[in-house]
């Protein structure tokens, strides 16, 4: 681990090691007990973590608190509404997929019927009785 990671990581989850991804901590662990520059930097990163928590808790003003319920119910239904268009299109492809199926079935039945004619034609001509023998 290098300083510029430690720090990149002090500043997206703060200063105390237990917030960081588990595979990280061990690295930084090892870095800020070898490294004055690293243990400056987590030293700043607490100080912001200090600053933040002491920071008012911001609260949300009764009018938007009223905007946000009162979008709830337009929300739900352009959820619903979205799901109805995902559903026919759904459909749509579905049909068109059993379409190229039932299309598939028929005309690989047609070809191969006559493939298979075709096919005992030929061995009936080569295993058969010559003409010459039979008209003598």
């Amino acid at each position: 681990m290098t300083i510029e990671r430690l720090k990149a990581l002090a500043e997206a989850y703060g200063a105390d090691l237990r917030r960081w991804p588990a595979s990280e901590r061990p690295f930084a662990e090892s870095l800020i007990a070898t490294d004055a520059a690293a243990r400056a930097a987590l030293e700043e990163a607490a100080a912001l973590d200090g600053l933040l928590d002491a920071s008012p808790r911001p609260v949300p003003s009764a009018v938007l608190a009223t905007r946000i319920l009162a979008a709830a119910p337009k929300a739900r239904e352009a959820r619903a509404h979205l799901g109805r268009i995902f559903w026919f299109l759904g459909a749509g492809w579905a049909a068109a997929a059993c379409a190229g199926v039932v299309a598939g079935v028929g005309l690989t039945t047609h070809l191969t019927a006559d493939e298979q004619a075709d096919a005992i034609l030929y061995q009936a001509t080569l295993s058969g009785v010559d003409d010459t023998e039979v008209l003598g």
